[in-house]
């Protein structure tokens, strides 16, 4: 049977991307969904994937645009599907690549969804109220500190579940992340969340680490430094950190609080390099997509800057700090984002 040939292959290619490429299990698992489809697809033509050939490819890619599949979806996969064969090609599987001159899908360019300043700063107003109510109980304060968290570093949901106890440097003002294939950074935290992370580590997460007895040590061993707990003690899961973000704005989500993150700190006149080391972006072009969020702000800075410009009293306003410094580049130490007030640093 052509799926009894295909499944030990797509078994090793997970094993590779886990093992050697060091990937999260789940892009893994956005993988081998993509290969599933195209092996299922080469199957239907009486193939498998090791003798697929490039007009198989292309067969593969008018099928998902006659089924409705939008380019931006098939790119994806075809970008997977040349990941697969590069590797079959370095392993000496095989001897010709199917997917070379094989012509990318021109994927749309997708801005990314933020909140206005002004609705995330009620949100987290609304948490910072209940985590301060006199019978605030921890799970108020875990999910004021994680949403702080969300908003003031720009981490993904899976880099908020992963975090650890000892990934925490709270006088120093900073918190280490684990991103996309294991590569660590170090993000920069204000001091509202800082205050938040503070009091919820103090008395929050104490009263949610009674971890139940019926549990296996080496099961409680594993779970006693997780930084976010639900009430049994357990790591606290994706889908949770996803339900905490939407009960406090319908219109939110942990990536939406990422890509406002991001947008305020260009709009705040942060530049893009350090706005990548922050999100942790492999490559500056992704992190470019911001800057067409901020074209309002990139007009009033040429308004205001060009000699041959029209200098508008509502563009210096616009630009203008509280201390009456106008240049886009006056950043106020680290105040590059609201709620970003750095707490100092310890000697």
């Amino acid at each position: 049977m052509d799926i009894e040939r295909n499944l030990p292959l797509l078994k090793d290619y997970q094993a590779y991307l886990r093992v050697e490429k060091g990937l999260r299990p789940l892009t893994c698992e956005a993988y081998d969904s993509d290969l599933k489809t195209f092996a299922e697809f080469i199957e239907g033509r009486h193939g498998v994937l090791l003798t697929a050939a490039q007009q198989d490819v292309a067969a593969f890619l008018e099928h998902l645009r006659g089924h409705g599949i939008d380019q931006r979806s098939a790119a994806r996969k075809l970008s997977c599907l040349r990941g697969f064969y590069k590797w079959l090609l370095l392993d000496r599987r095989i001897h010709h690549d199917p997917t070379v001159n094989i012509e990318s899908p021109k994927a749309w360019k997708v801005l990314p969804k933020s909140l206005a300043e002004p609705e995330v700063a009620e949100m987290l107003e609304r948490a910072r109220m209940a985590a301060e109510h006199p019978q605030a109980q921890g799970t108020a304060l875990r999910d004021r500190a994680i949403l702080e968290l969300l908003y003031a570093g720009g981490l993904r949901v899976s880099e908020v579940t992963a975090l650890s106890t000892g990934d925490l440097a709270l006088d120093a003002g900073r918190v280490q992340v684990r991103g996309k294939g294991d590569k660590e950074r170090i993000v920069p935290l204000g001091r509202i969340a800082i205050e938040a992370l503070e009091t919820y580590l103090r008395e929050g997460r104490p009263h949610l680490a009674r971890i139940s007895s019926a549990r296996k040590a080496n099961a409680a061993r594993q779970d006693a430094t997780r930084l976010f707990l639900s009430l049994r003690g357990m790591p606290l899961t994706r889908q949770w950190v996803w339900h905490v973000v939407k009960m406090a704005n319908g219109a939110a989500s942990p990536h939406r609080l990422r890509h406002s993150c991001a947008t305020h700190m260009v709009e705040h006149g942060a530049d893009l390099r350090s706005v990548q080391l922050i999100l942790g972006h492999a490559d500056i072009s992704t992190t470019q997509v911001y800057t067409h969020l901020a074209l309002g702000r990139l007009k009033a800075v040429h308004r205001l800057h060009h000699p041959r410009a029209t200098r508008r009293g509502v563009d210096v306003e616009a630009l203008s700090e509280p201390g009456g410094d106008t240049h886009p580049d006056s950043h106020r130490g680290l105040c590059l984002v609201p709620r970003a007030h750095l707490k100092k640093e310890t000697a």
